[in-house]
């Protein structure tokens, strides 16, 4: 069954796209079947249903029903070897 990320940013535009790349190269890598798509913090409540896990480049405004990783790592480049293995263990 394919698994849904969500990866979100306060504008959907800058952050999440570095996000964006680095999740869909780590699922490739690692041969996960899973879609990656990139969305505004707004928009995740309303898309937490279909989707599986969240990746967000900002701090999340409220809590949601599926599980969410803050990805601050991939944009300062510590931790980033971490956030690999959390992500990978969501979704396994």
């Amino acid at each position: 069954m394919t698994k849904t990320v969500l990866v979100a940013c306060g504008a959907g535009i800058a952050t999440s796209t570095v996000v964006c790349n680095r999740v869909e190269n780590l699922i490739k890598d690692n041969k996960v079947d899973a879609t990656v798509i990139q969305c505004k913090i707004a928009e995740v409540a309303s898309r937490q249903e279909s989707a599986d896990l969240i990746v967000s480049t900002t701090i999340l405004p409220t809590t949601y029903k599926i599980p969410a990783l803050i990805a601050t790592s991939y944009i300062t480049g510590i931790g980033m070897e971490a956030l690999d293995k959390k992500i990978l263990d969501h979704l396994k």
